[in-house]
């Protein structure tokens, strides 16, 4: 294999690799074994990201709770219904300035018809109140084997389920994006952005 600027510039019998060599080339006789090349990221969900890429918000490195908002009323603004706004990623609340996730009552002020998924370091997810009717949680949903669905301090609302398997259970519930079309464009997105 040819390698330049870090990229991989051919691969092919030996022959064909070493014409593309120069006088400052530095080859590496691995005496016949193999190589992988190294990965930087060790944990991709390339499926989930081929099927739903497009149609997740992030907010990773986001650096205030107001830009995270700003974006989610922006990406309300595009989506059509019946789909949801999924909010996904490793994002926490400390790197907000803020320091502390939206409430409920945030996520229903930006996106009161329109169903938000936010999954909150792939371990609990919070729901606004489309999302919820969407499911159909209501105050007398009982909790699911090994999960809680949390209410608001009058016990009447739910909005935050913990831990899994609620976030799992509540995003098979919503709709999906069936194209083929979609599907090949939101899985080009998740590739090229975890290069």
């Amino acid at each position: 294999m040819a390698i330049r600027d870090g990229r991989f510039l051919a691969v092919g019998a030996d022959k064909e690799v070493m014409a593309l060599a120069g006088p400052t080339t530095k080859v590496v006789d691995l005496k016949g074994r193999r190589v992988l090349p190294g990965l930087i990221d060790n944990h991709l969900h390339i499926i989930r990201g081929g099927l739903n890429f497009n149609m997740e918000l992030r907010w990773d490195g986001v650096r205030s709770l107001a830009d995270a908002m700003s974006m989610l009323k922006r990406q309300v603004a595009v989506t059509p219904p019946p789909q949801w706004v999924r909010v996904v990623g490793g994002f926490s609340e400390h790197q907000f300035a803020e320091k502390r996730l939206p409430t409920i009552a945030e996520l229903n002020a930006v996106a009161p018809e329109t169903p938000v998924f936010l999954l909150h370091l792939y371990d609990r997810a919070i729901l606004n109140a489309a999302a919820l009717r969407a499911v159909g949680y209501t105050k007398d949903t009982p909790n699911p084997p090994g999960g809680e669905i949390v209410r608001d301090r009058t016990a009447r609302r739910p909005g935050c389920c913990s831990p899994s398997p609620m976030p799992a259970s509540s995003m098979r519930r919503s709709p999906r994006v069936r194209s083929c079309r979609s599907t090949i464009r939101s899985t080009r997105r998740a590739i090229s952005c975890a290069s």
